[in-house]
Order: C-alpha cells, then structure tokens, then sequence
C-alpha cells in the first residue's frame, strides 16, 4: 500500500487540479486531453515493462541512474542521473507553489496569507504570508522524509486515499448536478489563447481561435501528451526506495500500473468535470480563474470548495513527500558511488537516511515559494525533459541487459525498443519547435532554464569526472 501511494502520490499533484484551466482547457479542450491522456497512459505502460524488469535486478537506490553505469557506462549514467534529478527536484518547489492557491480558494476575500512585504515576479504578485506559510510545510515535510519512508509512507498512504476519495465525489457529483451538463462543452479540442489574449478577444468572438480541422486537433492532441513524461512523473519513484521499502519486487508492474491508471482518470476526470460544470469556461480561463474550483462550487456550493480544497491539498502534500523522497535517494546513490560530492552521501545514523541530500532538496525547494506561481510551466518543460531522458535510458538498459543475461523474451524486448523510441519522440516535441504543432515545445523561458541546467551539469561532470565509481 504504501509503495503504491509513492507512485500514486508522485503522478497526481497540483497540476491535476490548477491545469484545467492553465493548460489543458484552452491547448486540447475536452476531447484532447482525454485522448492525450489515454494515450500517454498507455506509453508509459509500455515503458513500465522496463522497470518491472530491471526493478528486481537492481534493487538499490538510483534506480535508472544504477541500470545506465552498468549497461553504458560511467559518462551516460552521469547524465541520465543528472536529468532525474532535475525531473524529480522541481517538483516540490512546483507543488508548494500551489499551497498559497488552495488557501486563495479557500478564504475567498479574506486573503488572510497576503500579509508583510509583497513583489512580482512574471507579472504575479507574491506576498510574504505565502511565502512563509508554503517554507513550512516544505520544511515540515522534508523532516518526515529524514525520519525515514516508514513514516513517510504512512502520511502519504492517508493523503492518497484522501485524494482519490475527494476526485472520485467530485466525479459522481458530475454526474448528477443539474449543472453539469456536456452541452457547457464549447470548443472540445481548444483554442489558441495566446492569441486571443494577444487580440484583446473574449466571449463568443473567442469561437474564431477554436482550433479545428485535422491539424488543429493534432495540436490539441500534441500539446498535452508532449508534456505527458511530466503528467505522469513518479510511477517509476518506486526504485528509489527500493532498499528502505519491504516488497515484493514482482509486484512492481502491478503498483506502477495502478497507479498510472489511477493518475489517467484523475487527469481525464477534472478536465471534464471543469468543462461540463461551468458554462463558460473559455472566458474564465482567459480571465485566469481556477476554472475547476469554479465547476465546484457551482455544483457543490461551499462544500464543493472544502472538497477541491482538500483534494489539492493532499495531492500537493502527497506529491511534495514522494519527490523528496526520489529526488533525495537519488542524489544519495550518486554521491555514494562519487557522481557528486560525498557530502549527499551521508546518512544519518538514528534515522538511516541521506541527510545531507534531503537538507540540500528542502533548501533548493525553498525556491519555489519565493519566486511565485508564474514559473510553473518552466518546471513542468524541465520535468518532462528530465523523465524523458530517464525512460529513455531505462528502456535502452533493459534491452541490453536481456541480451546479456538471456532471460527475456522477444515481445518484451519489442516492448523496451518501442520505449525508448517513444521516449525519444517525447525529447523531440519538447526541444524542437515543428511547423503546424505551435505550443507544443518549450517556451523559451524552459528554453534558458534548460541551458543553465545543463550547465551546471557539465561543471559537476568536470569536477567530479575523476571519482566516478563503475561498479
């Protein structure tokens, strides 16, 4: 159970709920994202086969970072860990980001966290009371994880039931309210919102940017499930933990498939919800409302706020736990084996875990509620450029090993060639702008943030080029 919320709680943070209305609405509309969902779903299906066969293997913590030095080599595995890093970390800072939101939902008027000295970043104003209550929890947080998974697991097993529980009345409520209904559907496949806003167009003369005919739908479709590594990040956090955790290592295929299907139908099932409940959701998405909060209390009322507010809670809390926990862990196994400076590799003796990495990640974390919601769409580009590379190496080392130890069969080799194929699709779409799919790869905000990373990896890399173990 508790490995299975590590998965589940690490797929559905706050972009299942503030998405919607970001990202999902006006790029793929309804019909879209769903697609688009259904079909990153089954991708990462297949790239799960990889793990579930390198998972038992290689039973340490690293994961896809361990499966690269053996199979390729000391420089790659650098960089596939390198990235992972980045796929992982970003994710907390992204999800404490969301906490100032969930109270700005909650409070109404009040604005009890917009408090003491305030400035702005990207145009969106971030106040003291935000950045101060959001430190807390991430410090609060990154202590439970220092206490070990055990306890971890256990916070984040009720935070997951708690979320699917919240998403799963949302759904029904859907169902049966008056005021779903799917002719509040407009413009199922999107519409491009940039250049509405860009217009000065709102209301029913937004209809002219709908995006239609056999290209528009293949950017409504593209757009979403380019950014599907980042959607479903954490099914293969599993690894990670793979020496504090007591499971059963044939089970992986089975926990990292729930999860992905639980994740696909809370993706699926907020978008629609959002679109279906709220008659005119294009308007409020180029106003900037959280368009699902709004599909709530229309019909749900108060309690349909309290209701979104807890589910976004604990997907933050829950997707917070199990980044540090990868991210921290992952860290560690590079440190130990001299990838990075041996200070991460130190472990505490009371509670047996990285310290050192988990002090590192809740500092670079404390980023997150400094610089403001804004940044949001960078850390999800770095994300998935990160995850990507990560599928893409793991897939490549499962073939290799499957040669070597002459234990696989050949449609699961088929299975781990067309990951790492569709892997490599997916860095293609995020890196490299093509004609007619507008929207799909990075902005060049993701652009500079991915040069810098690289960067400071090649520094590292050169630093510590010397001291890379290989066994």
């Amino acid at each position: 159970m508790h490995v299975w919320a590590l998965a589940f709680g690490c797929i559905i943070g706050w972009g299942a709920f503030v998405n919607p209305g970001k990202k999902f609405l006006p790029n793929s509309g309804v019909y879209g994202t769903a697609i688009a969902m259904v079909l990153g779903a089954l991708v990462m299906f297949v790239i799960a086969y990889a793990y579930a066969y390198m998972v038992p293997k290689n039973p340490k913590a690293g994961g896809e970072f361990n499966y690269t030095k053996k199979c390729f080599g000391r420089s790659l595995a650098y960089i596939c860990g390198w990235f992972l890093v980045a796929a992982y970390l970003t994710n907390v800072p992204m999800n404490s980001t969301a906490i100032g939101l969930i109270v700005d939902g909650l409070d109404g008027p009040l604005d009890i966290l917009k408090w003491g000295f305030h400035y702005s970043v990207a145009g969106f104003d971030v106040w003291a009371g935000e950045v101060f209550f959001a430190s807390s929890i991430l410090i609060l947080f990154g202590w439970l994880n220092i206490m070990g998974v055990k306890k971890a697991g256990f916070v984040q097993a009720i935070l997951t039931i708690m979320l699917a529980t919240s998403v799963f009345t949302l759904t029904v409520s859907a169902l049966f309210s008056p005021a779903a209904t799917w002719n509040n559907i407009q413009m199922g496949w999107g519409f491009d919102r940039l250049a509405a806003l860009q217009d000065g167009v709102m209301g029913d003369g937004l209809t002219a940017y709908a995006k239609v005919g056999p290209q528009g739908i293949l950017s409504a479709i593209m757009a979403t499930f380019a950014i599907a590594p980042w959607a479903f990040v954490g099914f293969e956090t599993i690894p990670q933990a793979a020496e504090e955790f007591n499971f059963k290592h044939s089970k992986v295929m089975m926990i990292m498939g729930i999860a992905i299907l639980f994740g696909t139908f809370v993706y699926v099932a907020n978008n629609t919800v959002a679109a279906i409940a709220v008659s005119n959701w294009p308007d409020r998405v180029m106003a900037g409302e959280w368009v699902l909060m709004v599909a709530a209390e229309e019909m749900l009322g108060v309690f349909g706020k309290v209701l979104i507010g807890v589910a976004v809670s604990c997907a933050v809390l829950s997707g917070i736990m199990g980044f540090y926990l990868a991210s921290s862990r992952l860290m560690y196994a590079m440190a130990r084996d001299g990838y990075l400076p041996k200070v991460f590799s130190h472990v505490s003796q009371k509670y047996g875990t990285p310290v050192s990495a988990m002090i590192f990640c809740i500092l670079i974390s404390l980023s997150g509620p400094v610089l403001g919601r804004e940044a949001l769409g960078w850390f999800v580009d770095m994300s998935s450029i990160g995850a990507s590379i990560g599928f893409f190496f793991t897939c490549m080392s499962t073939i290799v090993t499957m040669n070597r130890d002459g234990d696989g069969r050949f449609r699961y080799k088929c299975l781990a060639a067309l990951g790492a194929l569709l892997s490599l699709c997916f860095i293609e779409l995020q890196l490299v702008p093509i004609r007619g799919l507008e929207g799909v790869n990075f902005c060049w905000q993701s652009y500079c943030m991915f040069g810098v990373w690289c960067l400071l990896g090649l520094i590292f890399f050169l630093r510590q080029y010397r001291n890379f173990a290989i066994d």
